[in-house]
């Protein structure tokens, strides 16, 4: 039996996921957490054969939660699902620790797969990113938000999903002061000079939805 925590801060995607996760006998969710900080928690008091994780969470999330399941944990399978289905969204998951993607919008048998897959020890990706990521791979005009670190790159997509400074201050445990010089080395490195102009940089390129 493959036990898994599903990680989500929507009531109504960990709510769609154990009914799909129902329908099968080799898989049971054992668990849920709806933000980072209690994903690290169920790790500790429970074993787990998969982490189900969403890219975004409050408090600890994405690159940074990978990071710290990974390092606490190195060798928990972790799928993510997200609503990202950017290239380079994609990468620095896999370059984080994740082990698999999938996108939200994917058939339930493509979930289960990856699931089984991970479990197995192997790793997946979804089918419709493949072409998205070997392209990326093989293209040498690569989006400008490559050159970013991966901070910058996660301070970019919470200012452009309309979190302040402090907010994003308060999630990733540092001071303001930090993420606004953060914020002031993305904007220099991708030529943008104002809120505006960097929220309308993040939609053209996928990386928040509108």
């Amino acid at each position: 039996m493959i036990n898994v925590l599903i990680a989500d801060d929507h009531a109504v995607v960990r709510g769609g996921l154990k009914q799909i996760i129902a329908t099968t006998t080799d898989i049971v969710v054992a668990a849920e957490a709806a933000q980072g900080s209690e994903v690290l928690e169920r790790l500790r008091t429970k074993r787990f054969d998969l982490v189900l994780l969403d890219m975004t969470m409050p408090g600890i999330s994405g690159v940074d939660l990978i990071r710290r399941v990974r390092a606490e944990q190195p060798t928990l399978p972790i799928l993510v699902l997200s609503i990202h289905n950017e290239a380079q969204v994609v990468s620095r998951a896999l370059r984080a620790g994740a082990t698999g993607y999938v996108t939200k919008d994917s058939d339930p048998d493509v979930l289960l797969s990856a699931i089984r897959k991970l479990a197995g020890g192997g790793r997946f990706i979804d089918p419709k990113l493949v072409d998205a990521m070997v392209f990326e791979t093989h293209s040498s005009d690569a989006p400008p938000h490559e050159v970013l670190s991966d901070r910058e790159f996660q301070v970019l997509q919470m200012l452009a999903a309309g979190n302040a400074i402090n907010e994003i201050a308060e999630s990733c445990s540092l001071s303001a002061k930090t993420i606004s010089t953060h914020k002031m080395r993305l904007m220099q490195k991708l030529g943008l000079n104002n809120n505006a102009e960097l929220i309308r940089y993040a939609i053209r390129h996928g990386l928040i939805t509108e």
